[in-house]
C-alpha cells in the first residue's frame, strides 16, 4: 500500500431501496458502518462517497450508484479521480461460496462469477485487496430457489445479526 496515497475501499450493491438489506448488498452495508453514522456523504462520479481518517490513513469510502454489473465504472472514476494505486483498492462484497457471516481476505484471483467483481477487474485489474463476506448458498438450505434470487433476498433477523457480527470483524489496516 502507498502511505501517501488515499485508500478507495468499495462497498459493492445495488442502488434504491427495495436493495437495501439483500444480501448482495453486504458491501454497501460494511462501508456504510465503517464510515460511521455522522457520514457526510456526497454524490460524485457515478458513486455515494464518504472521507475519513481510519488510524492516520486517508480514507475514501465509496458505494456505486451504477447497479453491480457496472460497478468498474464508478471504481475506475474515482481511482482516476484521487490518483489511487490499485494497491491502495479494497473491495468488500458477498460470497455465497462462504458460509453466512465468514470474513475472508485475498489479494487478486477470479470474480468467481460475481459481475460486480468481474466488471472492476476489466476496468482496473485484478490485482487489489478483496474483503469478502459469506451469505450461504441456497443449495445449503430446504429452499428450492435460484442463486441469483438468492442473492437479491433479504436477510432473515438472524442472518442480519449474524453479518453485522461479520462486519464488526473488517479492519481495514
Amino acid at each position: 500500500m502507498q502511505e501517501n496515497k488515499p485508500v478507495v475501499v468499495v462497498g459493492l450493491g445495488n442502488p434504491g431501496a427495495e436493495y437495501a438489506s439483500t444480501r448482495h448488498n453486504v458491501g454497501f452495508m460494511a462501508v456504510e458502518n465503517m464510515a460511521g453514522a455522522d457520514a457526510n456523504w456526497r454524490s460524485e462520479k457515478n458513486a455515494l462517497t464518504a472521507r475519513a481518517d481510519v488510524d492516520g490513513q486517508r480514507v475514501i469510502f465509496v458505494r456505486p450508484t451504477t447497479y453491480m454489473n457496472l460497478s468498474g465504472a464508478a471504481v475506475l472514476a474515482q481511482m482516476t479521480f484521487y490518483k489511487v494505486p490499485l494497491e491502495n483498492l479494497i473491495v468488500i462484497h458477498d460470497d455465497m461460496d462462504l458460509k453466512l457471516g465468514v470474513v475472508r481476505e485475498k489479494v487478486g484471483g477470479g470474480s468467481a462469477g460475481h459481475n460486480g467483481i468481474k466488471s472492476i477487474d476489466a476496468a482496473v485489474g485484478r490485482d487489489y485487496r478483496r474483503i469478502r463476506i459469506g451469505i450461504g448458498h441456497p443449495r445449503d438450505t430446504d429452499l428450492k430457489i435460484d442463486p441469483a434470487d438468492w442473492v437479491l433476498g433479504k436477510f432473515s433477523a438472524d442472518e442480519m445479526r449474524a453479518i453485522q457480527d461479520a462486519i464488526q470483524q473488517i479492519k481495514l489496516f
